[in-house]
């Protein structure tokens, strides 16, 4: 047996350096989530595409004479269905219309109804899926079965049912009714989302800490619970806001939405389809600029929902 106290300091190992490099750029401090995430977008050419394109679409909402000068109501039927020329870069339609600027100016409507009745929504769904989660047993039971019966109950038949009541006066453009039908029915994944994650939040370690130091129900489900399952429930909500314009457009087309003076893609198209073979101009613009708008919300809640899973990771 060789002798340890022979080993001379030469022949010992070097002690192994776990220190960042000076300049490698790396640091050892731990990152969270959201930090996780945000690196994980940033490299997302899905994510930035999604980004462009919601970006230019609330800048059309919000500042639609920036893209024309053009007065969406002003028509005149010597125009009707003329081409594409140096003001009306899409054409006239059969109203002698502006089709660019009455789709540019179509785009407030919809992201109005599309944020407000998501946040609408949302607050629902936090409410039922925050209390379902974190109670349990009979609360649970109570809430879980009214969730079940709005999923039951068929979605388009319920929206416009409910709309054509909410605006049932001939001198409303159904903004209110069509705001208040996408919020009051399209509430129900983001409260079973929202309850999957309180459940599973509701059993750490944080929690029962909080609980032992004599917090209420109310602080832990406020400042405990609830900011620690806020990340899917916004993925769902973000992907519901572009279902929501969408569905939209489809009770607008259907008459059971904007209706009157209202601008809508939805009533862009509806008028148009009667006419598609003499001039497909006014039919295919909105609907390629509604395409791309409920498109553009679906990939950025999917790019966003990717880098926050961990099971992807």
């Amino acid at each position: 047996m060789s002798d340890m106290s022979s080993i001379t300091a030469a022949e010992a190992p070097e002690p192994i350096n776990l220190q960042p490099r000076p300049g490698s750029g790396r640091s050892d401090k731990p990152r969270s989530l959201a930090g996780d995430a945000w690196n994980d977008l940033r490299r997302s050419k899905i994510f930035w595409v999604a980004v462009v394109l919601v970006t230019i679409v609330l800048v059309m909402a919000i500042w639609p004479t920036l893209f024309t000068s053009a007065d969406p109501r002003s028509c005149a039927l010597s125009n009707q269905h003329k081409g594409a020329n140096g003001t009306a870069y899409f054409g006239y339609d059969f109203q002698g219309c502006d089709v660019f600027a009455k789709t540019i100016h179509g785009a407030r409507n919809s992201i109005i109804v599309g944020v407000v009745s998501t946040m609408i929504a949302g607050v629902i769904g936090i409410i039922i899926g925050l209390s379902s989660g974190f109670f349990g047993g009979w609360v649970d039971a109570v809430l879980s079965r009214f969730v079940d019966v709005m999923l039951a109950i068929p979605f388009l038949l319920a929206g416009i049912v409910l709309s054509s009541r909410l605006s049932a006066d001939p001198n409303d453009n159904g903004l209110i009714a069509v705001i208040l039908t996408l919020g009051l029915l399209t509430w129900t994944s983001g409260a079973r989302v929202m309850r999957s994650a309180v459940i599973a939040a509701k059993n750490q370690d944080y929690v029962a800490a909080g609980r032992m130091l004599g917090a209420g129900p109310g602080r832990l489900m406020l400042r405990h619970i609830l900011p620690n399952s806020i990340a899917s429930f916004i993925v769902v909500l973000t992907i519901l806001l572009g279902i929501n314009i969408g569905v939209e457009a489809t009770l607008s087309f259907l008459g059971v939405g904007l209706k009157g003076d209202a601008i809508s893609w939805g009533i862009a198209i509806s008028e148009a389809t009667p006419s598609a073979r003499v001039a497909a101009a006014p039919l295919v613009w909105p609907a390629v600029f509604l395409g791309a708008t409920v498109l553009a919300f679906i990939m950025l809640g999917d790019a966003i929902r990717d880098a926050f899973d961990p099971k992807l990771r």
